[in-house]
């Protein structure tokens, strides 16, 4: 009997060829990690990230760079504490379908995948969703792998966090500056008050600072920069947006967003015409 227990179950370790032990250790390895992919999701769908990969490659960025001050500014708040005026000005300046979309603008993506296909370079159709994937969970490098990464993070998020929470979590871990993380310390340094008292020019300002916070600063803006603040000012009088499910006024026009799998089913379809 224990002879036919053995053969059923794992042969032990000492009894494996070393191509076998590899195996198992990949093997192991990735569900492993598989593991520790949903333990994070669950833990920081309750508690905030305590760091982020980006932010550990930002300080090691300004400790080698000699013309670069080491500058660590960030402070959690909920999202009852940040300003509507905040989340309003980010969905209409980042992703204006993100209560809407499943994590992914297909329609975006499709654009993209064509623009690029010719030549030309297009924005990526990033969503608010991808954006807090990658920041929380990933380093910040251009790969196929990081990028399939992302996607699995982002499907994760959106089943087990919800809007709300991925919103508060983006809004609290983004970049604002070197060494400046989340709105609360980005309010604090640039206006000296909390996020939760932005007004809508300030809120505006933040958002046109998140695509390249490195090199936008709304203290010592330049005319794009104002000229890009009024642009997204102009779109906040569209209205306010709510990240509460509950309390939002669906729109039927833009219900039922592709899903992901749809623009793999689409993409795969394009790749066979293109043979």
């Amino acid at each position: 009997m224990e002879k036919e227990s053995r053969k059923k179950g794992l042969k032990p370790w000492k009894e494996i060829g070393f191509g076998r032990k590899i195996w198992r250790i990949v093997w192991m390895a990735v569900v492993g990690l598989w593991l520790l992919s949903l333990f994070l999701v669950m833990l920081y769908k309750f508690v905030n990230p305590p760091l982020t990969p980006l932010m550990v490659q930002r300080f090691f960025q300004q400790v080698t760079e000699s013309d670069r001050k080491v500058n660590f500014e960030r402070d959690y708040v909920k999202i009852e504490d940040i300003s509507p005026n905040l989340v309003t000005a980010v969905v209409y300046s980042e992703d204006g379908l993100f209560m809407y979309h499943h994590g992914f603008d297909v329609k975006q993506l499709k654009n993209s995948y064509r623009e690029n296909k010719r030549g030309r370079r297009v924005r990526g159709g990033s969503t608010i969703s991808m954006q807090t994937a990658k920041n929380a969970f990933l380093p910040h490098r251009r790969s196929y792998l990081r990028k399939a990464l992302e996607a699995y993070y982002t499907i994760l998020i959106e089943k087990v966090w919800g809007k709300e929470r991925i919103m508060e979590v983006y809004l609290n871990i983004i970049e604002f500056g070197d060494g400046i993380y989340g709105c609360e310390a980005a309010s604090q340094h640039y206006f000296g008050h909390s996020a939760k008292n932005l007004s809508r020019r300030e809120a505006a300002q933040l958002a046109v600072t998140l695509p390249s916070p490195l090199k936008r600063n709304p203290g010592h803006s330049t005319f794009f920069f104002r000229s890009q603040t009024n642009v997204v000012m102009g779109r906040m009088g569209w209205g306010r947006v709510c990240v509460d499910p509950d309390k939002m006024r669906p729109n039927k026009k833009y219900q039922n967003q592709e899903t992901i799998w749809d623009f793999v089913k689409w993409l795969w379809e394009e790749k066979k015409k293109e043979k």
